[in-house]
């Protein structure tokens, strides 16, 4: 199967040939169609994630994905069966969404694709998507309250800030001016600030008071945590948790869209009636994912991988 790797902590993606997968005990093996490109392969691309996660090399990169049951599929799945989630193993190896073939868990991280919803989409859904749902309802927001969004432009926030506006929320989104701005306020946000200046006077001039709420997706968490209202709240999904932010009159939760099949059939009838959308940029074939990569930090929304 054709599949894209790094080879050692650090090394540049590359595409290449390997093995076909099979599954084991407890998992079924998906003919993989569609994928996207995550912060969370990035890292694991720059040997960032060296720290966080059993290697066992080549590690296949990617681990949104969505395509077709192969083989008796289980218990749950039958051959043929239209199936879409995040690759759940708790190490990096052979299994990873920029591949042809993947063995996932039966169990964890993998739902059937609903009506509505093709492939193509399916695969941009799962890790930024359940991260997006998982930071907003740890900010626990009400209609008319104020909620700061750093990192609006990446796969998270333009879920988040589409999330948001459905609430009633006014979404304070960070853009830079020009194409990035015009990309958040069509997504929902009412006001936008540029990361690039003096964030905290432009927020201070929306909300003087402080907002209600901060998503902590970019950027320094304790800078935007000067920037909520006593009493407030900040969800993080890199990681900063109650601990940074002792002696502080906010609540900080640290949030990870965690892949249940609950979780997904949620995601996905967002996306079925129309509630929420995927923002691709671009779609990227296999063999240009390692291109992908080098692109991501300029990239809008969403980064698509076709398989197919």
């Amino acid at each position: 199967m054709k599949a894209v790797v790094t080879e050692e902590f650090g090394a540049a993606p590359v595409v290449t040939e390997l093995p076909d997968r099979e599954a084991g005990q407890g998992e079924i093996l998906v003919r993989v169609r569609a994928s996207s490109l995550n912060g969370f392969d990035v890292a694991v691309a720059s040997g960032m994630a060296k720290g966080w996660m059993e290697h066992h090399f080549p590690v296949v990169l990617g681990r949104d994905f969505a395509g077709t049951v192969v083989g008796d599929g289980g218990g749950r799945f039958a051959a043929g069966d239209e199936v879409f989630g995040v690759v759940a193993k708790t190490e990096l190896g052979l299994d990873g969404g920029f591949a042809e073939l993947v063995a996932v868990p039966e169990a964890m991280g993998v739902a059937r694709v609903p009506a509505g919803i093709d492939l193509a989409t399916a695969g941009t859904l799962g890790v930024a998507g359940l991260a997006a749902i998982a930071s907003v309802e740890a900010i626990e927001p009400s209609e008319g309250q104020s909620v700061l969004v750093s990192g609006a432009t990446g796969g998270v926030g333009s879920f988040a800030v589409q999330l948001l506006a459905a609430r009633g929320v006014r979404v304070i989104a960070t853009a830079k001016p020009g194409a990035p701005a015009d990309f958040v306020r069509g997504l929902g946000a009412s006001d936008v600030v540029d990361y690039t200046t003096d964030l905290a006077s432009q927020v201070r001039a929306i909300a003087p008071g402080g907002v209600d709420a901060v998503l902590h997706l970019a950027g320094d968490p304790q800078a935007l945590a000067d920037l909520v209202a006593a009493g407030g709240r900040l969800a993080s999904t890199g990681g900063a948790g109650p601990d940074q932010f002792e002696g502080r009159d906010i609540t900080a939760t640290a949030v990870m869209g965690m892949p249940s099949e609950d979780a997904l059939h949620a995601l996905a009838s967002l996306v079925a009636d129309g509630s929420l959308r995927p923002a691709v940029s671009r779609t990227y074939q296999l063999d240009d994912v390692p291109l992908a990569f080098s692109q991501f930090t300029g990239l809008l929304g969403k980064a698509a991988v076709s398989v197919a």
